[in-house]
């Protein structure tokens, strides 16, 4: 008998009529980011399959990533170092200088090509299934991220060519890389919503990494800009970035304007908030307007 009652109890439990279908709203707007880390695997796919395609069928595969940040340091160094005869910093090579700039010009810019165009290339995957749209614009950083972290190669080679030896500084260099990815992951994520909603902006994002690679101190000092324009320059959020980079792999003598320097990594947190608020709002009408 206690068998028998055992076996009625489970199989009442089991019984639909018993059953209760809770309909709670916004449910899952409140488990959106522990949704980010459920589909954490999704995350690894698609930065791999980004990763995989970029490199597929190419003759030297990943020294691509190599060969376009030395050659445009050779092009930068020998117009604004030897024909324009600009300063460096401190006592540091101007190849040093150039290259310490391009590391996270490169990044922020990859980033922002490939960010700013991820959805409208998945928009069979955001019309078929439910998963945190934030996943694939931090993909596609990622992806980025890789060709920076390669990158890597030609400053060790440039450092060892030139003797010049980093200082303690360097162990600050992950801090300024996080906030090159917020810099990134911020403006990428505007323009991958906006994106969406007008395409025009597949034309202006070339417009804007290419004159932004002339405006931010990529191929020069900072400390050329007359100072009277020193704040203005700041509104530029990969000023900051890039100055602090070139303090923590150039050490002495490094050029930093302070007042300068926090605006600009004031504009990057309030790049990186926003875009993601932006990109929350619009994300509910992604399926249906792409």
């Amino acid at each position: 008998m206690p068998t028998l009652s055992r076996s009625r109890r489970t199989a009442s439990s089991r019984d639909p009529a018993n059953q209760w279908l809770v309909l709670e709203p916004n449910r899952i707007e409140k488990q959106y980011w522990k949704d980010l880390w459920r589909y954490r695997e999704l995350f690894a796919i698609l930065a791999w399959r980004d990763i995989s395609v970029r490199y597929k069928q190419t003759f030297i595969g990943v020294a691509w990533a190599l060969i376009r940040p030395f050659l445009t340091m050779v092009v930068f160094t020998v117009i604004f170092g030897r024909l324009a005869n600009l300063p460096t910093e401190g006592n540091a090579p101007y190849a040093v200088l150039v290259f310490a700039g391009m590391l996270p010009w490169q990044f922020f810019s990859t980033a922002l090509s490939s960010c700013s165009d991820s959805l409208i290339s998945n928009a069979n995957l955001l019309t078929k299934v439910y998963f945190p749209r934030l996943i694939v614009p931090a993909s596609a950083v990622i992806t980025s991220f890789v060709d920076f972290l390669i990158s890597f190669v030609i400053l060790a080679g440039l450092m060892l060519w030139y003797q010049w030896w980093p200082t303690w500084r360097l162990l600050t260099l992950p801090l300024w890389v996080a906030v090159a990815f917020a810099a990134s992951m911020g403006a990428g994520l505007w323009l991958a919503s906006l994106n969406v909603q007008y395409r025009d902006f597949r034309y202006v994002v070339p417009f804007l990494v290419q004159f932004g690679l002339y405006v931010s101190p990529v191929g020069f000092s900072s400390a050329i800009v007359p100072e009277r324009w020193q704040l203005l320059y700041a509104l530029n959020p990969m000023v900051g970035v890039i100055e602090g980079f070139r303090w923590a792999i150039i050490g002495q003598g490094a050029f930093i304007n302070p007042l300068g320097f926090w605006l600009s990594m004031a504009i990057v947190a309030l790049l990186l908030i926003t875009g993601i608020r932006q990109f929350r709002r619009m994300e509910k009408r992604f399926a249906d307007v792409i």
